[in-house]
């Protein structure tokens, strides 16, 4: 029922804004004001996030870990899935955030029966989940960089080369660009998953479909407008010129597709800063991430009691060595001869 109400609420989107274009006329309210608003809101929003997360004082270092940790130097550790250093740590966070690394260790698991013996737990490697996350991803990625050209006048080297390389597959007229089939094939992988898996249905929220939708909404109306509508690019550039350089015009003769596929956009910017999509900014003040785990040989001092005094491992077995000893655990100075008697 959740994936259903928000198709419903993204579908409403539309229909606003071809009521609101179509019938009231409301051009300069969806083509500059709701703009330029929905990019103060996003740009303010995510800047108001990002520093209320910076700001929360970490009392532990919790980062996560998946190798072996520095300590002896006869025993070889991992300097990046447990990195001990800053270098470490930032090549982990690249890696993280450039090639999901994570994800792409994601494993499902499933109960594996044998006729006659009890099911047994198997583990089975799930890439599927990470290729069409990097697929969707970077597509938006791409995507982005090639609407900047709307937004400048010389277009940046950069931009063109990205758009080459993206229509370098020339099928169609206008050329196609391969980041629009991408990106429809990433939302809709997730889409699906989130369907069809049990588990991952059950936990879906409305807040996990409605970007989904809102998303697929945009791509498939930037599709329609480029390849079916056939909309005068020329006339949208010198609105969003004008939007660029602050001296906002909205010229005659744009298609109605143009005006939903904008207050779609619209509606992401403004539901960007308070949603799960602010993981894009959220990734790199995660502690679980952006710490090393050096708690062997450097002191974390708790930002919310910081008068607290380090107490070592050598100090710790000091007050607890005779419950150490009577349970067994090994301790790294021997017990005195009559100490526990």
């Amino acid at each position: 029922m959740n994936a259903f109400y928000t198709l419903f609420l993204v579908l409403a989107l539309m229909l606003i804004a071809i009521f609101g274009v179509g019938a009231a006329h409301l051009n300069g309210l969806f083509g500059v004001w709701l703009p330029y608003a929905a990019a103060a809101v996003f740009i303010g929003g995510f800047c108001w996030r990002v520093y209320k997360w910076a700001t929360i004082p970490v009392p532990f270092r919790i980062p996560t870990t998946a190798g072996q940790q520095k300590s002896f130097d006869w025993i070889e550790s991992n300097p990046i899935d447990n990195p001990s250093t800053t270098r470490g740590t930032w090549l982990r966070m690249m890696g993280e955030v450039f090639l999901f690394r994570t994800l792409f260790r994601n494993t499902q698991t499933k109960l594996y029966y044998e006729p006659g013996q009890e099911p047994k737990v198997a583990y089975f490697s799930q890439k599927w989940l990470w290729l069409f996350a990097i697929l969707f991803h970077y597509s938006f990625l791409i995507i982005v960089v090639r609407h900047m050209r709307f937004f400048t006048d010389p277009v940046p080297f950069l931009i063109n080369v990205t758009e080459q390389l993206d229509g370098i597959v020339q099928m169609f007229q206008p050329n196609f660009y391969m980041t629009d089939a991408m990106i429809v094939l990433g939302v809709g992988y997730l889409f699906i998953r989130r369907l069809t898996r049990a588990q991952i249905r059950y936990l879906s929220l409305a807040a996990d479909f409605f970007p989904l939708f809102l998303i697929l909404g945009i791509a498939l109306s930037g599709i329609y407008m480029r390849y079916i509508d056939r909309v005068d690019v020329a006339t949208i550039k010198q609105l969003t010129m004008g939007l660029a350089t602050f001296h906002p015009v909205v010229p005659e003769g744009i298609a109605m597709s143009f005006y939903v596929h904008l207050f779609l956009v619209c509606a992401l910017l403004f539901y960007f800063p308070f949603s799960k999509l602010m993981h894009m900014g959220g990734i790199f003040l995660s502690p679980t991430r952006n710490m090393a785990n050096n708690n062997r040989f450097v002191h974390h001092e708790n930002p919310w009691n910081p008068r607290i005094p380090p107490h070592s491992y050598a100090a710790y077995e000091d007050d607890f060595r005779e419950p150490m000893a009577e349970a067994g655990l090994p301790l790294d100075k021997p017990l005195e001869q009559g100490a526990g008697e």
